[in-house]
């Protein structure tokens, strides 16, 4: 396996620059091109189309970036967990985690593997549902969180807790200042929303589609807080997890709109590659999640 040459490969791809890619991996740039060249010799053909001005990847290119990044993460896994059989728990454990997820109920459980684990460098990613599985099948990160569904058949998924929604508005919202309101009461309502690959916005959907009711308009909003924010000084309405709204319930700067016989529970998952299963880091992440989220 060549693997500087495939590191330095993986590099250029992503920095488009030889110039760049020689800094960043402090060798010279004759010696870039070189490992280039060798792969366009191994695998006999052409990975990139340079021009004066740019520098772009060829189709064949594409495939051999995808298996590289596979590659190069098995290697250092394997170097990571030979050096773990022979001291104690350290090195990296790259976590992706959804937005809910990473910022209202990952902090607990890193806080408490940082305590049991000094050694251990902990990272985290966080982006939407879609973006966390595909992080994972391109072993840029070791473990994915996620909040919604995936059709990724080679990747292996668990849940490891069940998370309720609620709908939530101003405290000024006609909604909210009434009892109990009946589903069909939110027909032709502004929807301020989470973007398409949240999981949360995938739940939203669906429960718009099953109960026949018609938005009259979306606000998307990549991010929860500004979900929020925009509901404190806004109209609209949005269905948030009880750990994103709880604080702001409490402190009465946003309200729960209360619904007749309505729930809205989900399963949160772990998914990672099959090939991650037994690495240490891993296996110690996910018994961490089972001892945090056993009773809940």
């Amino acid at each position: 396996m060549q693997y500087d040459a495939l590191k330095t490969f993986v590099t250029l791809v992503e920095v488009k620059n030889f110039t760049k890619t020689a800094e960043k991996l402090l060798m010279s740039q004759p010696s870039v091109s070189l490992h280039i060249k060798n792969l366009e010799r191994d695998f006999q053909t052409k990975l990139f189309e340079r021009s004066p001005k740019s520098l772009k990847i060829t189709p064949t290119g594409e495939l051999l970036y995808d298996c590289a990044l596979q590659m190069i993460s098995i290697y250092e896994q394997t170097r990571q967990s030979i050096l773990e059989h022979h001291h104690s728990i350290k090195g990296e454990l790259k976590i992706g985690a959804s937005f809910t997820i990473g910022e209202y109920i990952l902090p607990t459980i890193l806080l408490d593997l940082q305590n049991k684990y000094p050694s251990l460098k902990l990272e985290v990613v966080i982006g939407n549902t879609e973006e966390i599985v595909q992080l994972v099948r391109l072993f840029q990160v070791d473990i994915g969180l996620i909040e919604g569904q995936t059709n990724e058949k080679d990747l292996s998924v668990h849940a490891f807790m069940e998370d309720e929604l609620f709908m939530v508005s101003s405290n000024c919202h006609r909604l909210a200042k009434k009892g109990k309101v009946e589903i069909s009461d939110l027909q032709n309502e502004y929807w301020i929303t989470r973007e398409v690959g949240s999981g949360t916005r995938e739940y939203l959907d669906h429960v718009l589609r099953s109960n026949g009711l018609k938005a009259k308009s979306f606000l998307t909003i990549s991010s929860n807080q500004g979900i929020k924010e925009t509901l404190i000084r806004g109209k609209g309405l949005s269905l948030l997890s009880h750990s994103v709204i709880e604080r702001d319930v409490q402190q009465k700067s946003l309200s729960i709109v209360k619904l007749k016989n309505q729930s809205f529970i989900r399963t949160l998952s772990y998914v990672y590659s099959p090939i991650m299963k037994d690495k240490k880091n891993v296996k110690i992440f996910i018994e961490a999640l089972s001892e945090v989220y056993t009773n809940k």
